[in-house]
């Protein structure tokens, strides 16, 4: 394999060799905060990732801003602005979701896996390691998409602290979730040539239907009903109650931001994701 492949194991597997003595709950973890160091640096050497994952959000954001520059949104409310939560909430889906599943399916087909299977890096170090690149790279993301929403289109950002409150939670929560379904949706895929084709559209339709692209109180009625079972939905309503006017509240769906909800619905496919990843996750695939 490629000298990445070798690093991943020196910074990932080799590097618990020298503390043998330590406790198995220390070792994992170090472990795997080393293997997230390595994975971050794996990612920003990829030029396409970093574009359509990482930089996407932010393209989109321009162009969206730039076109319905025109357009009335609300009182005090630009295009920049109206869409700066939904671009939020598409950057946590593609960094975490989209990534991790064509990523894990690539390592799975080209034999990275069955590499790793042979060294000493335990299953969830490994997870580790994949939700702290996911974290890291989202968070620089969102600050990226922010600095550009506020100095290049003038939108003004929440003063209080309890909108950067519910923000944290709310991305944090979003982050995790999408990491962990990512992981767990990387066994679809029969090879790593066939990732792209088969999660790319799953990520499309989320964000169609969940108000990424298109207002979501505007959607049939079915159609919300059907976006509403999936996190995109809850994570893009709340990434709204932290940056549009309180006036927008009464658009939403249900005439409320519902938070709570929001924390719920995320919360139940974090778990179900983390069960999901636990009992499918494969060194190797059984089928080849």
């Amino acid at each position: 394999m490629s000298d990445d492949t070798t690093t991943g194991r020196r910074d990932g597997a080799g590097a618990g060799s020298a503390t043998p003595a330590q406790p198995a709950g220390v070792r994992t973890v170090r472990l795997g905060l080393a293997r997230a160091r390595y994975e971050v640096r794996s990612y920003f050497r990829q030029g396409d990732t970093v574009f359509f994952t990482f930089l996407f959000p932010l393209v989109l954001l321009t162009i969206f801003s730039v076109a319905f520059s025109e357009q009335p949104f609300g009182p005090g409310v630009s295009a920049a602005r109206f869409y700066l939560p939904a671009m939020l909430a598409a950057g946590v889906l593609l960094s975490g979701l989209q990534n991790m599943a064509t990523d894990i399916a690539q390592e799975k087909s080209d034999g990275t896996l069955k590499r790793l299977a042979g060294t000493p890096l335990p299953v969830v170090s490994y997870f580790i390691g994949k939700i702290g690149q996911v974290l890291v790279t989202a968070t620089l993301q969102a600050a990226l998409i922010l600095l550009v929403a506020r100095f290049a289109f003038g939108v003004e950002l929440p003063a209080d602290a309890a909108s950067w409150l519910t923000f944290a939670w709310v991305f944090v929560l979003g982050v995790a979730t999408s990491a962990v379904l990512g992981i767990a949706l990387s066994g679809i895929p029969r090879s790593g040539r066939s990732a792209t084709a088969v999660i790319i559209p799953i990520t499309l339709v989320l964000q169609f239907i969940s108000g990424i692209y298109l207002q979501f109180s505007q959607l049939p009625g079915w159609l919300q009903n059907v976006a509403s079972v999936f996190p995109l939905k809850w994570l893009a309503q709340g990434m709204r109650s932290v940056f549009l006017p309180s006036a927008f509240e009464s658009a939403e769906a249900s005439g409320s931001w519902q938070l709570p909800e929001a924390a719920i619905v995320t919360g139940v496919w974090l778990v179900a994701g983390l069960v999901l990843c636990r009992i499918t996750f494969r060194w190797i695939r059984k089928d080849g």
